[in-house]
């Protein structure tokens, strides 16, 4: 261990004394009554030593006024450098900050409330646009053309329905069930209508989450497409953060959690405050004699009219 590591850690003389002078910094600092006894100090180098008071102070319980003192080498006088109010071991502290989309939970958004979406969301990616479609003249993919070639297979142009020979595609039967359609009964049109409405109701156009909604959820990338006629008004809420996660939703309805809801603007910063050390400005408690617009000294004239 070297010197100047046995020197910092021994507090000193003078400074470790000074627990009047620390006192009265802290009780100018805060309110009357609110320092409490002195619970030690801690010496943090040489000639510099912090000593600890109580607070009494409603709400800081465990809190300590933190006062430290120093004085130059070869000097008597001890003075004071800081005073702050510190944590001690047993204080009450405030939970961590934890980011906003962190503390976010399913059921929170209200109406008019944005989600902004990153860019590198993992629940969405990019739509059709159109770039692997092969071209239009092309009867296969370029995979698939090779794939041809090597198995010896003849490619016919045109689509299913201009060819001569119907393709065999099994029976009716195993068609209907490979589409879902083997059921006893489906829903009539009276049940469709009713469906429609309840959806329209819950999830409509006229709710006012959708009346404050940056957009509609025909251009959201968690919407959920559904089959059949329904799905030419309606589809599934994919986005958990949504207050219609998992439900069926109209076209029109709409939420914060747009997935192009715009990003929030960050709240302005103001500037850093410009203290200039290097001047001082005089304000006299009294004005000037000579500052008003009635002269300090009597004549006759304003004697006369009772003029001071």
């Amino acid at each position: 261990m070297s010197a100047a590591t046995t020197r910092s850690r021994t507090p000193d003389r003078l400074c470790a004394e000074a627990v009047d002078l620390a006192r009265a910094a802290a009780e100018e600092a805060a309110a009357p009554g609110v320092v409490g006894e002195h619970e030690g100090m801690v010496s943090e180098g040489d000639r510099v030593v912090t000593h600890f008071f109580g607070c009494r102070e409603l709400g800081y319980r465990g809190w300590r006024w933190a006062v430290t003192v120093a004085r130059a080498s070869r000097a008597k006088i001890v003075t004071v450098d800081e005073v702050v109010l510190l944590p001690g071991p047993d204080a009450v502290l405030a939970p961590e900050w934890v980011p906003w989309s962190e503390r976010l939970r399913p059921g929170d958004m209200g109406p008019g409330d944005l989600l902004p979406t990153e860019a590198d969301d993992l629940r969405l990616e990019p739509g059709y646009t159109g770039a692997e479609e092969p071209p239009p003249n092309s009867a296969l993919t370029e995979d698939l053309t090779d794939l041809a070639d090597v198995e010896d297979a003849e490619v016919t142009g045109g689509s299913p329905a201009e060819q001569t020979v119907t393709p065999s595609r099994g029976s009716i039967a195993a068609l209907a069930e490979e589409l879902g359609m083997r059921r006893a009964r489906v829903l009539s049109r009276y049940g469709l209508h009713a469906a429609a409405d309840r959806w329209e109701e819950a999830f409509g156009a006229k709710t006012p989450m959708a009346q404050a909604a940056p957009a509609s959820c025909m251009s959201c990338g968690f919407l959920a497409p559904i089959g059949g006629s329904l799905g030419q008004a309606f589809g599934v809420c994919a986005n958990e953060f949504s207050p219609a996660d998992g439900r069926v939703v109209s076209l029109a309805y709409g939420c914060g959690g747009h997935s192009e809801a715009a990003v929030m603007p960050k709240p302005p910063q103001p500037a850093p405050p410009v203290i200039d050390e290097t001047r001082v400005d005089p304000f006299p408690l009294r004005p000037s004699p000579d500052s008003g617009s009635v002269p300090a000294t009597e004549d006759a004239s304003s004697a006369e009219l009772g003029h001071s």
